[in-house]
């Protein structure tokens, strides 16, 4: 039987150029198919033709690089078969992936009705959703798909809770049409409640030393999602890495503060590599070897937390640098959501409905990071350098962007102070005054000695929209760690230097 891969179909997206959109699909071993793409006129724009091969008889072909736009035919045909697909676009693909926070639909967020009725706008933005599928092997092609490629309807993009159709990817995918006013091809791939180990490969796995397997896939972990290693990267990602793709979108970790938290800072700079290398050499090159992935840092859950899991979390999405793109992490983007919390969500406070901040965030991300936007600020303000005036208890932070003070009674900033190095003394170090783009902290516990400065370093650390910090463009300064080395002194005093740190024993 001839057919295409269970995730092409009539009106798909496929990747414009400049990288050529590998397509593939079932056939009789042995037997030649040809394809043919033909524009609206009938008139055909390439022919090109595939080998079935063994063991499970497929057939694969890259097309050569196309311009924006559709609509196309697309023809397989063996012998007497034939099989066409209709209404196909070239644009971007993106794979949105992760799980509750990804898998929260157009349904569930603020003003869904508003979002809802402004589907019918975006007919040349398509969408298509796997459904949670777990295998303790690697699939060939995907067992489930639970939305096929669709033209979004607001029936379709809220189909139900936690379903289909995911609105961070949603609202991200719109908005890069709306910016780019190119077709946009949308592949989500979610489920909630689940561990980073879940989506990794066992190459994952291996480098970050962690166990291949935690024992049986038991059906009883259902509601919440699979928990074992490699379960969803064997059934959901692994099917999908012929496709040619530009970018992938990322919700993912709440589960891992209650699993291999500090394991993190490996996983998942590892994940996104692997990825990479795997998407690349599955597209047979297309797929570029630093494919843009841009991800969430986590949002909030509890006001009042036994444990610091959410910010150690949080810090390790950064593999513990604070921001990315960073060394570790080439060619990411961070969306920052800690001041997105939202205590009345009727999903959970771990679920906030504000997810149009979020893809805002994305966005300026995706524009900066993944289509060369290099004038575009995506990110909040980072500190540079500390100054410790030591006559007067002082601490001046620089920062490397103008600062917005929105709350100025927040406790947000500490210091380390210890005269041993160990364990760490966290002190409340008030915020005394804001520059344009300095914040003076007052040392009252901390002589000489400051080991450490952190901020925002807490699971709920501000109100909505109400973190201390912001830079002129709206964006939160994300929270951090760092250690304060002595570095020598100057006119204003002794200099700190300050380095990214991989904790401290905390108190």
């Amino acid at each position: 039987m001839l057919s295409f891969a269970s995730y092409y179909g009539d009106h798909m997206v496929l990747q414009q150029k400049p990288s050529g959109a590998v397509v593939w699909g079932h056939g009789e071993l042995g037997a030649v198919v040809t394809l043919t793409l033909s524009g609206a006129s009938g008139l055909v724009i390439m022919e090109k033709t595939a080998q079935v091969k063994g063991p499970s008889g497929t057939w694969t072909t890259v097309l050569n690089p196309m311009d924006r736009g559709g609509p196309y035919a697309l023809t397989a045909e063996q012998g007497l078969e034939n099989v066409t697909l209709r209404d196909i676009y070239f644009g971007d693909v993106w794979l949105c992936s992760g799980q509750s926070n990804m898998a929260m639909t157009v349904l569930q967020v603020a003003n869904a009705s508003q979002e809802l009725a402004a589907a019918a706008r975006y007919p040349y933005v398509r969408v298509f959703a796997a459904a949670p599928a777990r295998s303790s092997v690697e699939l060939e092609d995907l067992e489930q798909i639970d939305l096929p490629w669709s033209i979004p309807t607001a029936e379709i993009l809220g189909h139900g809770n936690f379903t289909y159709f995911s609105a961070v990817c949603w609202l991200l995918g719109r908005s890069l049409y709306d910016a780019l006013g190119t077709p946009i091809g949308l592949v989500e791939v979610a489920w909630g409640g689940t561990p980073i180990e879940a989506w990794s490969s066992r190459r994952v796995l291996q480098a970050c030393g962690l166990p291949e397997d935690t024992g049986s896939t038991s059906p009883h972990q259902h509601p919440s999602g699979p928990k074992t290693p490699s379960v969803l990267w064997n059934a959901m990602i692994h099917p999908l890495l012929n496709m040619t793709l530009r970018g992938v979108a990322w919700y993912q970790g709440e589960e891992n503060t209650l699993l291999n938290t500090d394991q993190y800072n490996c996983t998942f700079p590892a994940l996104i590599a692997d990825w990479r290398w795997a998407f690349h050499t599955g597209s047979a090159g297309q797929t570029e070897p630093r494919l843009p992935f841009g991800f969430v840092q986590l949002s909030t859950y509890r006001h009042e937390s036994a444990d610091d899991s959410f910010p150690r979390l949080r810090w390790h999405q950064t593999a513990d640098l604070g921001v990315v793109p960073n060394a570790r992490m080439p060619s990411t983007f961070m969306a920052v959501a800690m001041d997105l919390g939202d205590e009345h969500s009727p999903y959970g406070s771990v679920h906030p409905r504000d997810k149009q901040s979020v893809a805002h965030r994305l966005l300026l991300g995706a524009l900066a990071v993944a289509y060369g936007d290099k004038g575009l600020v995506f990110q909040g303000p980072f500190p540079t350098r500390a100054v410790l005036e030591v006559t007067r208890g002082l601490l001046n932070v620089t920062y490397s962007q103008e600062l917005i003070w929105r709350q100025r009674d927040a406790q947000a900033f500490e210091v380390c102070c210890s005269s041993l190095a160990s364990p760490c003394q966290w002190l409340l170090a008030p915020v005394v005054a804001v520059r344009s783009h300095t914040v003076t902290l007052a040392l009252s516990g901390c002589r000489t000695l400051v080991l450490g400065l952190r901020y925002a370093w807490a699971e709920w650390p501000c109100e909505y929209l109400a973190c201390p910090l912001y830079n002129s463009q709206g964006l939160p300064a994300p929270s951090f760690l760092l250690d304060t080395l002595p570095a020598g002194s100057t006119a204003e005093g002794r200099e700190l230097l300050l380095l990214p740190s991989s904790g401290f024993p905390l108190n």
